[in-house]
């Protein structure tokens, strides 16, 4: 069963064409990479998907509903969390506090504090920062602060955009396993990753995105070893 489904998405800023009519599913179950080059059109997809931009035409389907009829502020509701490329945690709370506002929309407090242990179980270092103020914390924290703070609020569908970004590479390490983890548990994740290796090692399928165009799909294994994608990509 797809539980997102991407039919003709265009998005647009002014007259210059982001997005150009794009279609691809993520089923039920599956963690999805759509990898390409910066301004390939990425992360304008994942802002239209959350709602962050207007799309200029096309359809989305979210578990057999119309997406973009839901309003923004809805989507942690219907079970959609992004976290979004450069982090955006609230820097003046604290960590816990900012774990805590991912659960704002939960009424079912046993199962939030349960969640809880969860996520700090996932990212130790986070409950050693708990009473830490988040603009204090490292950078590969506050990703993993972001990434916590969307797990609170349980998601069927986890949106990933560029969670590499700027951290060091033992921090991605770690946050990569933290992802590894999460998908085998079940959660439905799309990732938006520049680190095209490393998205296609983690995800089951793969989309790769050229000037707003999807060129190329198939099983992340195949892409893997394509010698095209491997020498545009992969640096080979």
């Amino acid at each position: 069963m797809n539980m997102l489904e991407v039919n003709g998405l265009r998005v647009s800023y002014g007259g210059i064409q982001a997005v150009r009519g794009i279609s691809f599913h993520v089923s039920e179950g599956e963690m999805v990479a759509l990898i390409g080059a910066n301004g390939a059109g990425k992360s304008s997809t994942l802002r239209a998907l959350a709602r962050l931009l207007e799309p200029a035409g096309g359809n989305v389907r979210y578990r057999g509903k119309e997406l973009l009829q839901v309003p923004p502020h809805c989507l942690v509701t219907e079970g959609i969390a992004l976290v979004p490329e450069g982090r955006g945690v609230f820097p003046r709370m604290t960590t816990l506090e900012n774990l805590y506002m991912g659960a704002y929309a939960r009424n079912d407090k046993t199962a939030v504090a349960r969640d809880l242990e969860h996520v700090l179980g996932l990212f130790p270092r986070l409950k050693e920062r708990a009473q830490q103020v988040a603009g204090t914390l490292s950078g590969g924290e506050q990703q993993m602060l972001a990434i916590g703070r969307a797990l609170m609020s349980k998601p069927r569908l986890l949106l990933l955009d560029e969670p590499s970004m700027g951290l060091a590479p033992i921090m991605v390490q770690k946050i990569f396993e933290v992802i590894r983890t999460v998908a085998s548990e079940g959660m439905t994740i799309l990732l938006i990753e520049q680190n095209a290796k490393l998205a296609l090692e983690v995800s089951q399928r793969g989309y790769v995105m050229e000037s707003g165009e999807i060129t190329v799909t198939d099983e992340s294994s195949r892409l893997l070893a394509d010698p095209k994608v491997r020498a545009a990509y992969l640096g080979e």
